[in-house]
This record gives C-alpha cells, structure tokens and sequence, in this order.
C-alpha cells in the first residue's frame, strides 16, 4: 500500500520530526512501555488528493463536540504503541485523522487502521482551544519526566508558581527557554474530562503543565518547540534533585537575578 507520505516532502519532514521527538522521549527514560502521547495539528499540509482520501475506517465517536476541528486532519500516536517503535516506524504506531463534518467523530485516513490514543478527546480539545484563540501552536506532547513527576509528590512544590520560580532559579536557560513557567493540575483520572478541563485552563497561562503524580502536557508551535519546553524544565529539576543528593539545598539564582533576565531579554514573566 501507498504511504501518504510519498512525494510529499513537508508531511514526511513532520512525521520524521514527531519520530525523532518520540525517540528522545524514550531515551530519557520519559515513555515506558506505551506511555505518553503525541498529536500534532497537519491540517495546513495537507493537499487536495489527501481531502479525497477514503477513510480505512469506521466513524469514531471523539466522545466530545469540537466545531473548530471541523475537517481538520491530525497526526496521532496509536493507542497501546510505544515510543520506541514510533521512532523508528512513526505509520506503523501511529495514523492521521480526518475529523467529520459532525465534529464529533473523525475517521482514520493513513497509513494503517492504528486507533489513536485513549487520551485522544483530551489532546483534542486543546487542539480546538488553541484554533478558537488563533494560536500559531499545532503540537501537544504527554510524557512522564522522572524528577518533574519525583516533584509533583512533595505537595509544598505544587502551590501556585513555587515548581516554577524554584525551577527558573536552577539555570538561566530555563527562564529563558520556558518563559511562562509550569502550570499545576491536581491529581485527576488520567483521560478524564475533568483532567482535560484542568489542564486547558492551566494553559491559558502556561505552555507546559505538571499533572500531579502523573507526567507533563506541553504544547509548542511544533513536536520539537514543546518537546524543547519540557527538557529544559526536566534539566532544572536534575539540578535541584543532583544537589540535594550530595547534601545541600542549592541556592537557586535570586529574584532579582531572574526579574534582570527577564528586562534583559523580554520575557513574560
């Protein structure tokens, strides 16, 4: 069978990014067995012979209403796939998506019939969020960094902006790379619409958010933008955890320090 991708360079460069993303995830130790998700908004490269496509599947219920998904088209990680096998065979482990006119059900369209994602209302509704607000961010990535996650168990770190000042203080970079900080989400079950609702509000301040004892949900501009986003906050917390291991609390750079950085290179916050 055909891939989708043939004589498609722009699709195939995206798919081949999402592959090289999943990978790191994996070789960090972030996506055990078939844990964490990746779905990316491909809508604007899609052609004319892809909107014609027949589906290699059913409708499927979303499970929620989206009208700005309305023939929309996404890549999604497969459901029960790994990380490690998306890196390598990015259409074997995952699929794209054509959402129906309905907006309430999509259909597979390539390569393979891969049901996407149990996560896949939560993803997309944030997909939906950030079409309705006219945000240039097409990506979103679940994953499960160890320290972030290690942190999320210490409920003095999960007041508003504590993980994020204590993390911005570790190393400039974090700051400047991860201007808005990390958002905090309470325990919630995990593909719930409870935690969805939770997380699209957190990112209405926030581009990365920490579910509580769980993992992280980032969006970015593309899989790598949002993949960048989570490595240097992951960065900040091996400081801090390295430090408390050899006996200190580190000192972490000042207030001040951080607010020069910010007028220095006109940051957010």
């Amino acid at each position: 069978m055909k891939s989708i991708l043939e004589q498609r360079p722009a699709l195939t460069q995206e798919i081949e990014k999402i592959a090289e993303v999943a990978g790191y995830l994996w070789q960090n130790g972030w996506a055990e067995r078939n844990g964490g998700n990746i779905t990316v908004n491909v809508t604007e490269l899609v052609d004319d012979e892809i909107r014609q496509m027949p589906p290699i599947s059913d409708a499927i219920p979303i499970g929620v209403t989206l009208p700005e998904l309305k023939n929309t088209y996404f890549y999604c990680k497969g459901t029960g796939k790994r990380m490690r096998d998306l890196a390598r065979k990015p259409m074997a482990n995952g699929s794209i998506i054509r959402i129906l006119d309905d907006c309430a059900s999509y259909v597979i369209i390539a390569d393979e019939p891969v049901m996407p994602t149990s996560e896949l209302p939560s993803h997309l509704t944030v997909h939906a969020q950030l079409i309705a607000t006219g945000s240039n961010y097409r990506a979103t990535v679940h994953t499960h960094p160890i320290e972030l996650v290690a942190m999320s168990h210490n409920r003095e770190m999960l007041g508003k902006d504590v993980l994020t000042n204590l993390l911005w203080s570790m190393i400039p970079e974090t700051k400047a790379f991860c201007p808005l900080g990390l958002g905090i989400v309470p325990y919630e079950l995990p593909g719930s619409n409870t935690l969805a609702q939770a997380t699209l509000h957190q990112l209405e301040d926030y581009d990365v958010v920490l579910w509580e004892k769980h993992g992280v949900f980032a969006k970015g501009i593309d899989v790598m933008d949002a993949f960048d986003q989570i490595d240097v906050l992951s960065k900040s917390a091996k400081i801090y955890v390295n430090a408390r291991a050899m006996g200190f609390m580190p000192e972490g750079m000042s207030q001040e320090q951080m607010q020069e950085m910010s007028r220095a290179f006109n940051l957010p916050k």
